[in-house]
């Protein structure tokens, strides 16, 4: 099968040598997203809220260049530095996902890239 690498200035470029999503098949598969604001390179210095929010934008954006949406999404992973954030980001969640929702899982982790405290990666359809 082949692979089609998705691209946009609308979400934050890769940190490393990956990419931003990639496409195969009928399937995106995105790389984690961090809460960084494309526009300026740094991440909201407000709640946890502010970071999820800026997460599912930053996915949405990469979703749309894939000519696909949020809507599309089969399985979602959310890592959290801290769990005790779930449910204040499981709010945020439930603003970027409608019914019937997608499968997902949350974790708590040691550590994520740049000290962010969230990072989500999708699965989407593209049909």
């Amino acid at each position: 099968m082949s692979k089609q690498i998705i691209d946009t200035s609308k979400a934050p470029a890769a940190i490393g040598p990956y990419s931003q999503a990639v496409v195969t098949g009928d399937l995106l598969f995105t790389s984690g997203a961090l809460p960084i604001d494309p526009a300026t390179g740094e991440m909201p210095k407000g709640s946890i809220e502010e970071r999820a929010h800026q997460v599912f934008k930053n996915l949405s954006a990469i979703a749309e260049e894939a000519g696909t949406s949020l809507d599309n999404a089969v399985k979602v992973t959310v890592y959290l530095a801290d769990i005790a954030d779930f449910q204040a980001v499981n709010s945020v969640y439930g603003q970027y996902f409608a019914e019937p929702f997608p499968a997902r899982s949350a974790f708590q982790v040691a550590a994520l890239p740049l000290g962010s405290d969230i990072e989500v990666e999708a699965v989407i359809t593209l049909k």
